[in-house]
């Protein structure tokens, strides 16, 4: 294993563990993440959005990954995350793939890649299965999951 395949490695154990703070670390100070529930965060909201939903989670979300790849500038993993959606409380199986690259021996550029008709089925019912795969519905997911994450940091 690399260091950057040690880094991705280190960023799933602390995601697994609820470690938001070894997470953060794994992160450059100027990161981007990019995921069709969130868009395009930079830098502290990053880290922000991980504390969040861990949060959120309340202890009831088991991560597993697995295809961690890494050379000295790019890596990809793969992900599953399982919980109960905050909002409907239904259970969702979410499998994501991640995609990095590195400076200075950390995360600079983290993009998460997952099938949103699939998870909005899971995580809204029959509402998801109707319009989840519409750029209307879509767009609203990302509207809230942004809003949630301003009122997380508004609070801290």
């Amino acid at each position: 294993m690399n260091a950057n395949e040690a880094l991705i490695t280190k960023f799933y154990t602390a995601f697994a563990n609820a470690d938001a703070k070894t997470m953060s670390e794994c992160y450059h100070p100027k990161v981007h993440f990019i995921d069709p529930a969130f868009g395009l965060l930079k830098e502290e909201q990053v880290s922000k959005m991980w504390e969040m939903l861990l949060l959120k989670s309340k202890g009831n979300l088991k991560i597993e990954f697995s295809n961690v790849k890494a050379d000295d500038s790019t890596g990809s993993a793969n992900w599953t995350a399982a919980y109960n959606f905050s909002k409907t409380n239904r259970k969702v199986i979410n499998k994501i793939t991640a995609e990095f690259v590195f400076k200075d021996g950390l995360i600079i550029k983290h993009t998460d890649n997952f099938d949103v008709w699939k998870w909005s089925k899971q995580a809204f019912g029959p509402t998801g299965y109707l319009l989840g795969w519409t750029g209307f519905f879509q767009k609203k997911i990302q509207q809230q999951a942004l809003l949630s994450l301003q009122k997380f940091q508004g609070v801290q």
